[in-house]
């Protein structure tokens, strides 16, 4: 009896601490559904990101736009209007930015493979009012022949700047192998 019991409530909070993460979601999406509702701006300027298993827009100057650490938007960012949604599912790019037209500091975190490990992307940009921007990261594959050495190096992992349909500016960092740490560079296009 005290065997079933003390399942019983195992049972009883691991399903309490599921639908307790569920619901934290639920309430991020009612809020930005809300806000969607009250802040219909015009001559704004909208911003995606995709390419990567999973992305976020972490900060736009000053204001936290996602926390890193609960992986929940910011409320302030919420009342501000700058989120809006897509259609996924909050953990699979389910959220894009609208935002006035100025140039921004803007920081994203791609999450190229899993969502252990972040490569996170700073860009300053003056964005022009009425126009869709889209962050896309990829890998720069080349068919380069070379030696062994040279060949099995990683290859560059890029992020484009597309506005509209063109890209504007392109970003990659090379693999260091010395340091194995690298910078996001931009590149001519």
């Amino acid at each position: 009896m005290t065997k079933f019991l003390s399942c019983s409530v195992l049972i009883g909070l691991t399903s309490f601490m599921l639908s307790a993460c569920q619901s934290t979601q639920m309430v991020d999406l009612m809020r930005i559904k809300q806000a969607e509702n009250k802040h219909v701006s015009q001559n704004s300027v909208s911003v995606y990101c995709s390419g990567a298993e999973h992305c976020e827009f972490a900060r736009l100057n000053d204001v936290i736009i996602m926390d890193e650490r609960a992986q929940r938007a910011n409320r302030s960012a919420i009342q501000k209007g700058y989120l809006k949604l897509t259609g996924e599912p909050l953990d699979q790019n389910g959220v894009y930015l609208t935002i006035p037209p100025q140039q921004y500091e803007m920081v994203i975190r791609f999450y190229p493979i899993t969502k252990q490990h972040a490569e996170v992307f700073h860009v300053i940009h003056d964005f022009k009012a009425n126009q869709k921007y889209t962050f896309k990261m990829y890998r720069l594959r080349s068919q380069g022949s070379g030696s062994l050495l040279n060949v099995s190096s990683p290859t560059p992992l890029c992020v484009d700047m597309i506005q509209e349909k063109r890209t504007i500016r392109r970003f990659c960092r090379p693999h260091n192998a010395v340091t194995g740490v690298s910078e996001f560079v931009e590149q001519k296009i």
